[in-house]
């Protein structure tokens, strides 16, 4: 029940700023990276690294402030702040070793440059004549105008609500249907994850997918939400995997205790970080080349 009830309240909020949008979702993100980062680099510390945390975490909240001020321009900080960090531990008193930089890169990448994707997914694709559709909250914060209308809404919102319905629709798949017909255990990373879990996770994906590939009126719908769906439903198991082997190598059943029922921030946002570029990518130059080159 615990788990339950915190879900729906997760849900509801994350939706909550997900329509809201501008600084309100970017803060949103970069809390939730913060989060993210400090449950990471207790699982590399408890290793007996020394990474260089919080030239990391302050690198990473960059990313997010660069994916909504100029997003183009995050792209290339990502190398540049990967440098800094380099030159922050090449004058540390201490002489740092491979594992050092090597787990303060992986933070900037794992948890700060891949969940910017999501700033610049829900930020971004706002179809010409709507730049100021419903955009009169304070701090470019979006509201509709109308309910009745939602195809009205940014195509940024629409994708990105799509994005986190076939991430749910995946989770839900696999909990439910690996509960009740999971027999054939998936990995010896995750021992309670199944096969049948799997399987059933990602077809519920792949059939959000399709529905709202129908409802944005996407060329040829059948088969891009078909993809879209296969390829969020098994990158977020992907990712989810992912933690379970960080978790696994430092030898914790959870990333934390933040969040009741759940465990820490990683454990629920794991099936997202690798699924934001994949969407974003997908929408910007996947649709466009199969439009141009399909009959």
């Amino acid at each position: 029940m615990t788990r339950a009830l915190t879900a729906v309240v997760a849900i509801a909020l994350a939706l909550s700023l997900l329509i809201l949008g501008g600084w309100y979702f970017s803060l949103a993100i970069a809390l939730v990276i913060f989060l993210g980062l400090r449950e990471y680099f207790q699982l590399v510390r408890a290793k007996g690294i020394a990474p260089a945390a919080k030239t990391t975490i302050v690198l990473s909240l960059a990313l997010v402030l660069s994916a909504t001020v100029i997003p183009g321009l995050t792209d290339a900080m990502f190398p540049l702040t990967g440098a800094l960090i380099c030159f922050y531990l090449l004058f540390q008193p201490k002489l740092a070793t491979i594992a050092d930089i090597s787990t303060s890169l992986l933070g900037l990448f794992y948890g700060g440059y891949l969940p910017s994707y999501w700033v610049r997914l829900r930020l971004g694709f706002v179809p010409e004549g709507q730049e100021n559709l419903g955009f009169h909250l304070p701090f470019q914060g979006y509201w509709p105008q109308s309910w009745s209308h939602p195809e009205q809404f940014p195509q940024g919102l629409l994708v990105t609500i799509l994005a986190f319905s076939c991430i749910w629709a995946a989770d839900i798949g696999a909990y439910l249907m690996g509960k009740w017909l999971g027999r054939t255990r998936l990995s010896n990373i995750s021992p309670k994850k199944t096969v049948e879990g799997a399987v059933w996770g990602i077809t519920g994906s792949i059939l959000v997918a399709e529905i709202g590939a129908w409802y944005l009126h996407w060329p040829y719908w059948s088969l891009t939400g078909a993809l879209l769906g296969l390829l969020i439903g098994v990158v977020s198991l992907l990712g989810d995997l992912t933690e379970s082997m960080m978790k696994r190598d430092a030898g914790v059943k959870d990333s934390g205790q933040l969040i009741p029922g759940h465990g820490g921030i990683l454990d629920r946002t794991d099936s997202y970080v690798f699924t934001a570029p994949l969407v974003y990518y997908f929408v910007l130059l996947a649709l466009p080349l199969l439009q141009s080159r399909l009959p």
